[in-house]
């Protein structure tokens, strides 16, 4: 079982008719047991960061997530929560990542919106992708090379488009969103 954590941001169903396109099943759900049990968990996310920590809290998941033991795919703001101090609402990530969130500057080129490349691709996710495939972004705010970085792009500098550490991975960029290559993403995740 796939499970897609439900919290007040959007994109979650998009996420989910990406994985039917793929033949795969997924519930979207905040249920602690449901996600303790799944096989795969994916935290996709688009909305602001403070108001989405504050019911991530709320439910309690925010203490759950860091401790699951099984593969977990953060999306877009999913990835950014799964990071240290976040400038979006200055608030604390669940701290996975050892790598803070920054606000691009300046202000008119934000945001980082459109296809954009990947490069310097290090993780499982990104078996049989080319380097310098394209990739969707819609985001204001980044993260900083670490030593979790998983691949790279460059938009105003070079940021951390994904990360991994031990069972946990995360893109800046919308797979659901990326043609093939997203699709390859997807299954690649799956399989894990």
């Amino acid at each position: 079982m796939i499970a897609l954590i439900k919290y007040n941001g959007g994109n979650v169903s998009s996420v989910r008719n990406a994985l039917a396109r793929l033949g795969i099943d997924s519930i979207i759900t905040d249920d602690p047991e449901l996600i303790i049990k799944a096989d795969k968990v994916i935290f996709p996310g688009v909305g602001e960061a403070s108001s989405t920590m504050k019911v991530l809290k709320e439910k309690g998941l925010d203490t759950l997530i860091p401790g699951l033991k099984q593969p977990v795919l953060g999306i877009c703001l999913g990835m950014q929560l799964m990071c240290g101090d976040n400038e979006e609402g200055n608030v604390k990530g669940m701290e996975i990542f050892d790598v803070d969130v920054k606000r691009f500057p300046p202000e008119d080129l934000v945001p980082h919106m459109g296809w954009n490349t990947i490069s310097e691709l290090k993780s499982p996710l990104f078996a049989g992708i080319e380097e310098n495939s394209d990739v969707y972004f819609v985001h204001s705010y980044y993260c900083g090379r670490s030593a979790s970085t998983a691949s790279v792009c460059d938009y105003i500098l070079p940021f951390s488009a994904s990360l991994q550490k031990d069972n946990f991975f995360a893109v800046q960029f919308h797979p659901e969103k990326s043609g093939l290559t997203g699709s390859r993403i997807l299954k690649n995740f799956i399989k894990l």
